[in-house]
């Protein structure tokens, strides 16, 4: 009977033949599992056609969705040095180098000035893949600088928020930023220059709480989520089931939180008239003649600072 307890190897399966689909040419809608072509997806500033479901994209592609052309960056090389020597799983040193390679990016926002529809404009797009576009000393030092800029320029000012709220690697340093940042939205107030915010998926945190709903405009792109605390703290601290569609656009738009939820195609263009009926106005094509000025006639007090 040694036959009968023979151990038998199972029927192998015949080898899978390698798909003649490069990889990566299409991709799966988490909304409505429709497969869509990359190329059709990014033509169509990646929405989905189908379902209209909003992909999120990075800061480079924000600016070029919204620029008319070509733009000047600024700040571009600041960098964090590490001020608390912070060391979690990893090193912060570690966490910053990994979102630069993967990023190309140096932190979490790019600022640039250019045209949006002819407008002279100053747009401060953060970075969600660089450490969930949190916001460090960087983030906060840059969008300073731009909200100063547009003063000294008078520029309008976009930032486009997509963060995962203040970088805790930092402490109460990335604290900080939300009253500095803050306070430069209240001069730029009393300069009289708009500020609109486009809140993305996701806008949480010290985001929230400060900049990102402090806009004379607060647009959203719809079905982001924007909130300060997560859903499941909430529910773990009120001990209560939170309703359908909590912290997404459409129930906050309901609450009076919001002034607009408009979908990503449209955006350019509802930001285009709201900054004219701001009072924004094109660039000068022809721009008058500097008069001269005498020199020797000149003080220190009118030299421009170096």
């Amino acid at each position: 009977m040694a036959w009968f307890k023979k151990t038998r190897k199972p029927i192998a399966s015949a080898g899978e033949k390698p798909s003649r689909v490069p990889e990566g040419l299409w991709i799966k809608c988490p909304g409505c599992a429709q497969a869509i072509y990359n190329k059709d997806l990014a033509a169509n500033l990646n929405v989905c056609p189908k379902c209209a479901h909003h992909f999120r994209i990075n800061a480079t592609e924000r600016l070029r969705m919204l620029f008319d052309g070509p733009w000047t960056e600024h700040d571009a090389n600041l960098v964090s040095t590490d001020p608390l020597q912070f060391t979690d799983v990893k090193t912060y040193k570690s966490r910053l180098k990994a979102g630069i390679a993967s990023t190309g990016v140096k932190d979490a926002v790019l600022v640039a000035t250019g045209t949006l529809d002819s407008l002279p404009v100053v747009i401060a797009a953060q970075e969600y893949g660089f450490i969930g576009g949190s916001m460090g000393v960087v983030v906060g030092e840059k969008i300073t600088r731009a909200i100063e800029r547009a003063i000294a320029d008078k520029r309008a000012l976009i930032i486009v928020c997509c963060s995962g709220g203040a970088r805790m690697m930092e402490g109460a340093l990335s604290l900080m930023q939300m009253a500095k940042i803050s306070g430069a939205l209240a001069r730029l107030d009393r300069a009289r220059l708009p500020y609109i915010a486009v809140l993305t998926d996701p806008t949480t945190g010290g985001v929230t709480a400060s900049f990102a709903m402090l806009g004379d405009l607060n647009i959203a792109e719809p079905k982001a989520q924007i909130g300060f605390a997560g859903p499941r703290v909430i529910e773990q601290t009120i001990r209560q089931k939170l309703p359908e569609g909590f912290q997404r656009s459409e129930f906050l738009i309901e609450k009076g939180m919001l002034d607009y939820v408009v979908d990503r195609r449209e955006m350019k263009s509802l930001l285009a008239r709201s900054l004219r009926f701001m009072g924004a106005e094109p660039l000068a094509v022809n721009p008058p003649a500097t008069p001269l000025v005498n020199v020797e006639a000149s003080t220190d007090a009118s030299a421009p600072r170096s």
